[in-house]
């Protein structure tokens, strides 16, 4: 079972290369070409997870579902390094990852991520301030 295991982790890349290859003589793009998009695609997907995964984590830590906001945070991770690693089919399953609706409530759009717990802007208290000497 580990060798079957280890074999497709090995065979994976190679495959993954040569379906690429065949599909840019295919398509008439330069391998190159593919190959970049996509490594620059995946450092981007990183790029803006690592902005939000401090956020995303302190608000995990304050909620009552831990799972939700680094599960989220860690599918977006893995579809980077997805996109980084060559070839179509790793692409492909990097876009299936970020397809999926987790963590979306019925839309499309990111969620927001608060970092205080039941904090709401209309919630606040307005007040004067005077100063008594």
């Amino acid at each position: 079972m580990r060798f079957v295991m280890l074999a497709i982790v090995l065979i994976f890349p190679l495959v993954d290369l040569m379906v690429t290859a065949r599909f840019a003589r295919w398509t008439g793009v330069p391998l190159w070409m593919w190959l970049t998009a996509s490594a620059a695609a995946g450092l981007w997907v990183l790029t803006s997870e690592r902005a939000q995964f401090r956020s995303r984590t302190l608000a995990a830590f304050r909620s009552d579902s831990l799972m939700r906001g680094l599960l989220d945070s860690g599918r977006r991770v893995l579809a980077g390094l997805l996109l980084i690693a060559p070839g179509i089919l790793s692409d492909a399953l990097a876009l299936l990852l970020l397809l999926l609706p987790i963590n979306q409530r019925g839309q499309f759009g990111p969620e927001p991520v608060n970092a205080g717990r039941g904090y709401r802007r209309d919630s606040a208290i307005d007040g004067d301030y005077r100063r008594l000497d």
